[in-house]
């Protein structure tokens, strides 16, 4: 067993503090990563104050996870010591039901196994995270990390970057279409540069008029203040696509109105109480309503190159580790822009 150092909720609603662990000895099919950046994500948050329900403690959170392979097993092909290595939300899938086949991992039937705060399918053992000093993952789950851009921004692109990805993707958004995007902070600000750099053009929806010259600085082309009745109604059957990344109460009828017929909203947040939404709002322009859930490997892999190839990386704050504590309280106030990133090299 691999002794590992790292930061651990003991129990909901206690402060991280150092933990020490042990993983499992490296496989013939996995690869040993040394983290040497972690980013925040707002579900991490969750998570550790079970506010989900179902949470394994004690839980070190993490699944924004860059670094260094340090060794691989007999029967890995991709990697080698010394690559550049990333870990998302996965560690593991069944690999044999529909989706796992097509590539889909993250609507395995079985149900994906979690970076972390989840069970190894085989042995039942809880997975540990990114917030620990390395990782033993799966070949099969291991990404490839482009050696061209900022690793510390790379992080978060394993999740808010996939998680955004993934749905541009899928609705093939790119020139000709207009994009609204729905909250600025860790996934709104990653759909903002994605989809401009997929050539559409792309409008920040915002209650708060002071977010417009960080909308613009991140690339969008328009910004609506949506308590501003005019400059709502010039918007109006305006949007092909919707990205809608708010997690807070919010009037669905409002916004699905700014799709133009046959237009699409795709939720990424979730509210605490079911959004309500009369059916005509729909039937009338034939709109859509949709989800979208993080991404499969191939797809994850895919949103890694593009973002290589077009220098997109997230906005981060780096942090030391001993500031988690004091990271999640300013999340929780949206007093980071866009994402914290924990430099591993502090634990």
């Amino acid at each position: 067993m691999l002794p590992t150092k790292a930061y651990a909720a003991p129990a909901a609603n206690i402060p991280l503090e150092p933990f020490q662990f042990e993983r499992r000895e490296v496989g013939p099919h996995d690869v040993q990563i040394e983290i040497l950046f972690c980013g925040v994500c707002h579900s991490d948050l969750h998570q550790v104050r079970d506010e989900w329900g179902g949470s394994i403690f004690p839980m070190v959170p993490g699944h924004e996870i860059v670094g260094r392979v340090v060794k691989v097993g007999e029967h890995v092909r991709l990697f080698k010591p010394g690559d550049l290595a990333g870990v998302g939300c996965m560690v593991d899938s069944c690999r044999t039901c529909p989706s796992c086949r097509e590539g889909l991992e993250q609507y395995c039937e079985v149900g994906f196994v979690g970076t972390y705060n989840g069970r190894e399918l085989k042995s039942g053992a809880p997975t540990y995270g990114g917030y620990s000093n390395h990782i033993v993952v799966a070949e099969a789950f291991t990404l490839r990390v482009p050696d061209t851009l900022p690793l510390a921004g790379v992080a978060p692109l394993l999740c808010a970057g996939i998680t955004t990805f993934s749905p541009l993707r899928q609705w093939k958004v790119g020139e000709g279409h207009r994009v609204g995007v729905m909250g600025l902070g860790g996934l709104g600000h990653m759909a903002v540069k994605l989809a401009v750099a997929m050539g559409a053009e792309v409008t920040v929806l915002s209650t708060s008029p002071n977010k417009e010259a960080d909308a613009k600085a991140l690339g969008a082309h328009k910004f609506v203040v949506t308590r501003d009745a005019e400059q709502l109604k010039r918007v109006n059957n305006y949007f092909d696509f919707i990205i809608n990344t708010v997690s807070a109460p919010l009037d669905m009828s409002l916004y699905v109105n700014l799709l133009r017929r046959d237009g699409t909203m795709i939720l990424l947040g979730v509210p605490p109480e079911a959004p309500q939404l009369h059916a005509f709002n729909l039937i009338a322009k034939r709109r859509r309503i949709a989800g979208s859930l993080i991404g499969g490997i191939e797809e994850t892999q895919e949103m890694l190159d593009f973002c290589a190839r077009h220098n997109i990386v997230s906005d981060v704050e780096v942090i030391p580790i001993n500031y988690i504590n004091e990271a999640y309280e300013r999340m929780l106030k949206s007093d980071v822009k866009y994402r914290f990133v924990i430099d591993m090299a502090t634990l």
